[in-house]
């Protein structure tokens, strides 16, 4: 017995030595002058289920079922905390991202950032004041309004859409309304010159057990986050909303509601490291 127990102690010593060891030498490998790339995928669900375009599977609380044919939402201004509690902002210029449901590359995106153990994860849905602002040659890429960014931007108001989501929606009280088209277009900035509405919402994720080692060893094969996004909170989130009562919903008031809720629809599945 007493030879056991001085095995398990032993054991129990040589797992404490070498998880110190592992732990030091996640650290003391880091090299804020080198960087490496960690990648965020957008996995789009409606509650547990695989979001697929226009699929009549959904169902919310007033047992309306309904389709989604159209998700696309903007994300910005990223910013990445590390263990030792610094952070790093992404250059705004690299920090605007249009993830689409129908473009399956838009759904990763790759960044290259100093060396780190990183245990969290802060972005906007949705566009900064600044930006909306900016002159259009400043506003390029996924902001280009004349390209990417077509349909996502509202001419008449000056400001980016920050999230679509189109569809059709059946009710069971109202056989009238089987197959009707719903529409949610969010955004508003906070206003130019007067206070207008303001949907930008921030949202903070921390990875929990497992940080995102990035090392510039690992090339393009660095950690990825593994985000589930609900598109099922839009309707089912804070508010609950009612399809029939609100089948359009754009730059309004209750459109408030929905950007509150989108706040709640981004969550952490895990993170997974480069394999040594």
């Amino acid at each position: 017995m007493k030879k056991i127990i001085l095995s398990l102690s032993i054991l129990v010593t040589l797992f404490s030595a070498c998880k110190k060891e592992d732990e030091t030498h996640h650290t003391s490998d880091i090299d804020l002058n080198r960087s490496g790339y960690i990648t965020i995928e957008f996995d789009n669900k409606v509650g547990s289920l695989g979001l697929v375009l226009d699929s009549p599977f959904y169902t919310n609380s007033f047992n309306q079922s309904y389709s989604i044919s159209k998700f696309d939402y903007f994300i910005s201004n990223i910013v990445f905390v590390n263990s030792d509690g610094s952070s790093y902002t992404v250059p705004q210029d690299s920090s605007y991202f249009l993830i689409k449901e129908n473009v399956a590359s838009s759904r990763e995106i790759s960044l290259r950032i100093p060396e780190g153990n990183y245990t969290a994860v802060k972005f906007m849905v949705g566009i900064d004041s600044l930006r909306n602002t900016k002159p259009a040659t400043e506003r390029t890429g996924v902001l280009d309004v004349g390209g990417a960014a077509a349909g996502m931007y509202w001419t008449w108001n000056s400001g980016y859409i920050f999230l679509k989501m189109e569809g059709s929606f059946d009710d069971p009280t109202d056989s009238i309304l089987t197959g009707t088209d719903y529409i949610f277009h969010i955004g508003g900035f906070g206003g130019y010159s007067s206070p207008t509405l303001n949907n930008i919402k921030t949202v903070s994720l921390a990875f929990g057990a497992e940080n995102a080692q990035v090392r510039e060893e690992h090339g393009t094969d660095g950690p990825m986050v593994h985000l589930y996004v609900d598109a099922g909170k839009l309707v089912d989130g804070a508010t609950k909303v009612d399809y029939k009562l609100n089948t359009v919903v754009m730059f309004s008031p209750y459109s408030v509601n929905i950007a509150n809720n989108y706040a709640g629809m981004f969550t952490v599945d895990h993170v997974h490291n480069h394999e040594h």
